[in-house]
């Protein structure tokens, strides 16, 4: 099989792994891999699992791969808060949340980390449509909010809730207060919930 008769079948995919290649192909050589990846017309991203080097550089590509490549998992955290505007730093690591092992990677289309939280915390993300590839799951804001107070509990204080520097018109124009208090109750973690209710009364009170 020539590149240019596999490009044609999987492009539309953006990424793949070597196990969906070989229930199309069983006879597919494996080889074929190493030599794409050499003349640059193929990406690793981590074992067994590979995108074509032509699409590197679109954010919304790395944030597909980001869920592709480790499942189940959405983005969350620091890379939501950003592309939120809720924080002001731009992020260019994308964070992503996992009931499964904490785990990171890293390859041509970016840097990618895995936080564990336990599987009744995973909730409250939405898909997001990356044509023609298909969608990735995003936090809502709310939970990336609660995904970040839960896997960072040293954000109990006042002085540390402002160390967040959340955007204070966003907390009070564009917070879903009522949806974040209750994902915070859905979590059943009382220190979360005080915890939420600080960061609430914080961002309330002061400018």
């Amino acid at each position: 099989m020539t590149y240019l008769e596999f490009r044609e079948q999987w492009h539309g995919m953006g990424c793949f792994n070597v196990y969906q290649i070989r229930a199309w192909e069983p006879g597919f050589d494996r080889s074929n891999f190493t030599r794409w990846v050499k003349r640059g017309y193929l990406s690793k991203l981590r074992q067994d699992w590979y995108a074509f080097s032509d699409l590197k550089g679109t954010p919304e590509m790395a944030r597909y791969i980001a869920q592709r490549i480790y499942t189940p998992s959405y983005i969350s955290l620091h890379y939501a808060l950003s592309f939120y505007g809720i924080i002001p730093e731009a992020v260019t690591d994308i964070t992503c949340v996992t009931s499964n092992r904490t785990t990171a990677y890293h390859n041509d289309f970016g840097r990618f980390s895995y936080q564990t939280v336990k599987p009744d915390l995973f909730f409250g993300f939405r898909q997001m449509p990356v044509s023609p590839q298909g969608s990735y799951l995003l936090a809502f804001p709310e939970k990336a909010i609660l995904d970040l107070l839960y896997l960072y509990p040293q954000y109990n204080t006042v002085e540390a809730m402002l160390e967040l520097r959340f955007d204070e018109w966003w907390m009070r124009e564009e917070l879903d207060k009522a949806r974040l208090t209750a994902y915070a109750s859905q979590s059943g973690n009382k220190a979360l919930q005080e915890r939420i209710q600080l960061l609430m009364k914080t961002y309330t009170y002061y400018d």
